[in-house]
């Protein structure tokens, strides 16, 4: 049962990963996934969640890798006020509704229904509906 999981798994993985661009998000999602299924399930808890995390860290590339670095100057730029951020600063945190400002993204960017904050100093793309983290821009 565990190997037709483990084979699903890295099947549908492998499928999900045909763009290089979003290599970035790929290869650090496989490595936290990696590492969490390793400490949740042991030698075949890391490889499913490596294959998972490359598929999460794919999906959650939504600001181009080459768009990255600019986005993260402009924010800067900008001087917003940081928001501290208390809880565990991850893609998938839920910001709070108040105390914290959810700005539009450029058009320049091309990124269509998200908002971005900045957040413990890092710009993040956010699901304006559920004010959750889908992306840190380091």
């Amino acid at each position: 049962m565990k190997a037709k999981l483990l084979v699903s798994t890295i099947f549908a993985a492998t499928l999900a990963l045909p763009l290089a661009a979003q290599a970035q998000g790929t290869v650090r999602g496989a490595q936290e996934g990696a590492q969490q299924g390793a400490h949740d399930a042991g030698p075949v808890g890391a490889v499913v969640g490596g294959a998972v995390g490359a598929v999460a860290g794919t999906v959650g590339g939504i600001l181009g890798v080459e768009d990255r670095p600019r986005f993260r100057e402009y924010v800067v730029h900008e001087r917003l006020p940081s928001y501290h951020y208390s809880g565990e600063f991850m893609v998938g945190a839920v910001l709070p509704e108040s105390g914290l400002t959810y700005y539009d993204i450029p058009g320049e960017y091309h990124v269509q229904g998200y908002r971005y904050a900045y957040v413990n100093d890092h710009a993040v793309l956010v699901d304006p509906r559920t004010r959750v983290i889908v992306q840190i821009i380091d």
